[in-house]
């Protein structure tokens, strides 16, 4: 009887939510305006244009909403300042789509500026995002006010500011992306984590020539933008394990930040330091640059690197833990 009554709950649970497949953009909105959690949007192949703005859309925990095209026929978002935007939406997933062409962000996620409830639960998935820009500070993923998110096995390519920009975030996965700079692009960044994010995991990437900062551990953040509310660093707790960095003129740069780890990783052929140590807000707000961790790193670099480590003012180096790294030179 109770393996019965388990059955019968498991069939309410799949039975109760939707798959409805949608070919126009009109389709795509009005699927949009009455999902409800556990249910499935299938995207068919097409191009659903520019500027989709997707606000208040939840799922729960157990039964997200996702939309989402075919993994190897994905559909399109194409042009306009912007392709989709995300605002004040918890647990969806966003899969087997390609952005393209914008001359702001690709995708922007946010919490709809209530910083105290921060969206939760957002997925990436699949995604491609490419020539966003091309130039300024205009980002591939922009994700602002977000916990609990994933963003896995996306490709980035050609991108103004960020690839994947993070402004208080916190409890986020970031795995098995690439991230790849293109010629005409200005790419500051690959990933930058900002504005009070913390305990963030990047691991299994892989990043070539992903902008001047491969990844950016803090940053510079107008003091009105950390959320939930102005802390004293810019980062803090990211984990950055097992990823591969070839080119950058620096591959990790430590910001303002504080306990923020890098282990594990392959960096080949920087163009100018290994790794950078500064401050990039005032110490009478904040804290200065300290406690990284840099270890057991397997590092392969050239004559184009005079310095290993540039080390600017305000910073606290003797904190950081440097050792059990492998240097090779060529």
């Amino acid at each position: 009887m109770r393996m019965l009554k388990i059955i019968m709950v498991a069939f309410f649970i799949i039975s109760s939510s939707d798959a409805k497949t949608v070919g126009t953009r009109k389709e795509l909105q009005d699927a949009i305006a009455s999902a409800k959690p556990g249910d499935t949007i299938v995207l068919q192949p097409a191009n659903y244009g520019k500027g989709l703005y997707i606000r208040n859309l939840n799922g729960t925990k157990n039964a997200n909403i996702t939309i989402g095209g075919s993994a190897t026929d994905p559909a399109i978002f194409q042009g306009g300042k912007e392709a989709i935007h995300l605002v004040d939406c918890n647990y969806v997933t966003l899969k087997n789509i390609k952005v393209s062409d914008c001359t702001g962000n690709g995708i922007n996620a946010d919490d709809g500026g209530s910083y105290d409830s921060p969206s939760k639960g957002l997925t990436f998935q699949n995604i491609t995002i490419e020539n966003i820009g091309p130039k300024g500070n205009f980002d591939a993923l922009k994700i602002s006010g977000l916990d609990d998110f994933r963003i896995s096995n996306c490709k980035f390519s050609g991108w103004g500011g960020s690839a994947i920009d993070m402004v208080g975030c916190h409890d986020g996965i970031i795995e098995s992306n690439l991230f790849v700079g293109k010629p005409g692009y200005s790419q500051s960044t690959g990933i930058q984590n900002k504005g009070g994010t913390t305990s963030i995991f990047i691991r299994y990437n892989t990043f070539k020539n992903a902008g001047a900062r491969s990844i950016n551990l803090g940053g510079s953040t107008g003091l009105q933008f950390f959320r939930p509310k102005l802390c004293n660093y810019e980062a803090k707790d990211i984990f950055v394990v097992s990823n591969h960095f070839t080119g950058s003129e620096a591959p990790i740069a430590y910001v303002t930040s504080k306990d923020c780890i890098v282990k594990y990783n392959t960096i080949l052929y920087p163009e100018k330091w290994i790794l950078r140590i500064l401050q990039e807000q005032p110490t009478n707000t904040f804290i200065s640059c300290q406690k990284g961790v840099f270890e057991n790193n397997d590092i392969t670099y050239d004559k184009r690197v005079k310095t290993k480590f540039n080390i600017g003012p305000n910073t606290k180096p003797k904190s950081f833990s440097i050792k059990n790294n492998t240097y090779k030179t060529k």
